[in-house]
């Protein structure tokens, strides 16, 4: 599974982080539509995952983020391919 940050920013008052996850199968991919509860939709052969932060758990608002942005978005997107491996072992 490849999982790429596509996305991010504020929409509002609510920070977001939208993730496409590739490399799955149709049964992984609708295993975790069903069951996330997060925002996702299946497009093709892409799962499409967006997430909702708050300011205290947002990953890129630190000071920090902004100058180091490119090792920010791999080490989400990593966190991300974990998060999702770890929850496809239930399938």
């Amino acid at each position: 599974m490849i999982v790429k940050i596509v996305d991010y920013g504020k929409v509002g008052d609510k920070n977001f982080i939208e993730y496409h996850a590739l490399g799955l199968s149709l049964n992984q991919m609708n295993f975790l539509n069903d069951n996330l509860d997060d925002e996702t939709e299946i497009s093709g052969d892409v799962l499409k995952l967006k997430m909702y932060f708050e300011d205290n758990l947002y990953p890129f608002q630190s000071d920090v983020a902004q100058f180091r942005l490119d090792d920010f978005i791999a080490r989400e997107e990593i966190e991300m391919n974990v998060f999702l491996s770890s929850f496809l072992e239930d399938l």
